[in-house]
C-alpha cells in the first residue's frame, strides 16, 4: 500500500469507448455523488494518407455526456501519446472542462520541440493546457477527490489517474496477457518504467485497473479493465515477482525489434499542443515531418 490518499469507497461509473484505428479506449468517468465527469484520453481521428482530421470519435464521448445531463469537468491527458491525436480542444470548445497532464509536458515538449524544428512561437512551458500535475496533487470531479500519481518509463510525462477505485493507467501497463509498453522513445526508461509499474502494483488488490490500449493478443476479444491484483499475478512482463534486471533485458530486447508507432510523426506534434494542429505562417494547419529524427 502507498501513501497516496486513495478511497476504495467510492467507486465512480466509468463507460469505455474503444477506437479500432488506433487501438485506443477512452473513458468517461462519473462521480456517483453528482453528474460531473470527466474524459480521460480522447481521440481525434486522422485519415494520415488523405491529411483529414474528423471528430467521430470524440463525437460519441460528447453524446454520451449531453444525453445524460452530465457535467464535463475534466479532459485528462495520461501522458503525451505517440499513437493516437487528442480531441482535447475540440471537446472543450463544446462541452467546458479544463484539460489536464503532467508537470513534465515541459520535458517532451522541449525534447519533441527541437525534433521537429518548431520556432519562438511555439511555447514549452505548458501553457497550452489549463493545469500541470505534480505527483500526489488532487483535484475534484463533483465531490469525488482525483489523484495523479507520476509513472514515467513509457515517457517522461506519463500519469496515472486514481478517481474512488479507479485507476487509468495511460500505457504504463496493459492487460495481464499484453505486458508493458515501450520504454526506448526519447525520454523514456526500461529501469524507470519497472519502478513505475510498481509503485502502481502498490495500490489496493482490488483496484480497478483501466487501459489506455488494449490489441488483443493471440486473438482474443478486445478488454480494458482488471485488477491490481491480477496484474500482480498474471501480468507477462512483471508478473509473478519478475525482478527489474528481468524486466530490463526483455524490454530492451523487444523494443529493438518495434517499429515506430503508424501515428507518431501527427502524434506528438499535435499532442504537445494540448491538441491543437500546429499552423504555417499564414495559419493554415500544418504537419511537419522530420526525417532520420526519431
Amino acid at each position: 500500500m502507498t501513501d497516496y490518499p486513495v478511497n476504495m469507497e467510492c467507486r465512480p461509473d466509468v463507460a469505455a469507448f474503444f477506437d479500432d484505428a488506433t487501438n485506443t479506449i477512452s473513458y468517461v468517468v462519473k462521480d456517483p455523488g453528482s453528474e460531473a465527469c470527466a474524459i480521460i484520453d480522447s481521440v481525434m481521428d486522422i485519415d494520415y494518407a488523405a491529411a483529414r482530421i474528423t471528430y467521430d470519435h470524440a463525437d460519441a464521448l460528447i453524446a454520451h455526456i449531453r444525453d445524460r445531463g452530465l457535467t464535463l469537468e475534466w479532459i485528462i491527458e495520461t501522458h503525451v501519446h505517440a499513437d493516437h491525436l487528442s480531441a482535447a480542444p475540440y471537446i472543450q470548445e463544446k462541452l467546458g472542462g479544463k484539460i489536464g497532464i503532467g508537470s513534465k509536458i515541459l520535458v517532451v515538449q522541449d525534447v519533441f520541440g527541437k525534433i521537429f524544428n518548431e520556432g519562438t512561437e511555439f511555447q514549452r512551458d505548458g501553457s497550452q493546457f489549463d493545469a500541470l500535475f505534480e505527483d500526489g496533487d488532487t483535484y475534484m470531479v463533483g465531490g469525488m477527490q482525483c489523484l495523479a500519481i507520476y509513472t514515467p518509463g513509457h515517457t517522461p510525462a506519463c500519469m496515472v489517474h486514481v478517481t474512488g477505485d479507479a485507476a487509468f493507467v495511460g500505457d504504463t501497463l496493459f492487460m495481464p496477457d499484453g505486458g508493458s509498453a515501450r520504454a526506448d522513445f526519447p525520454g523514456g526508461d526500461a529501469g524507470t518504467l519497472y519502478d513505475s509499474i510498481q509503485t502502481v502494483l502498490a495500490l489496493p488488490d482490488d483496484m480497478r485497473l483501466f487501459m489506455c490500449h488494449d490489441y488483443g493478443p493471440n486473438g482474443r476479444d478486445i478488454q480494458w479493465e482488471t485488477t491490481v491484483g491480477e496484474e500482480k499475478a498474471h501480468n507477462i512482463h512483471v508478473g509473478g515477482g519478475k525482478t527489474k534486471e528481468e524486466f530490463v533485458k526483455f524490454r530492451t530486447e523487444r523494443d529493438a525489434q518495434l517499429s515506430m508507432p503508424r501515428l507518431i510523426i501527427p502524434s506528438l506534434q499535435v499532442n504537445m499542443r494540448a491538441g491543437e494542429v500546429p499552423t504555417d505562417k499564414d495559419g493554415n494547419p500544418m504537419l511537419k515531418v522530420p526525417v532520420n529524427s526519431l
